[in-house]
């Protein structure tokens, strides 16, 4: 939802992928602004000063997941637009 709200499902969906590897993601957040209720990707060490949060998922199915979590498709099917 914080995604969706934020207006950021293409970044996040972007930096899921770019942490997805076999059956797990892996992503960093800003400590500071999830605190204060946002979303904000960082690296895994030096952009913020607590230490950023390391989220892993772990997963069957990651692309399903991302699509779900970030509620857009890799690919549109030709099915989508007739």
């Amino acid at each position: 939802m914080i995604l969706q709200r934020d207006r950021i499902r293409a970044a996040g969906r972007a930096q899921l992928i770019r942490g997805s590897e076999g059956k797990s993601i892996v992503v960093f957040l800003n400590k500071q602004v999830a605190y204060a209720g946002h979303i904000s990707f960082s690296a895994p060490e030096g952009e913020s000063p607590l230490g950023p949060i390391r989220l892993m998922i772990e997963t069957d199915d990651a692309s399903g997941l991302i699509e779900w979590v970030t509620g857009l498709r890799e690919k549109p099917s030709k099915r989508d637009f007739r």
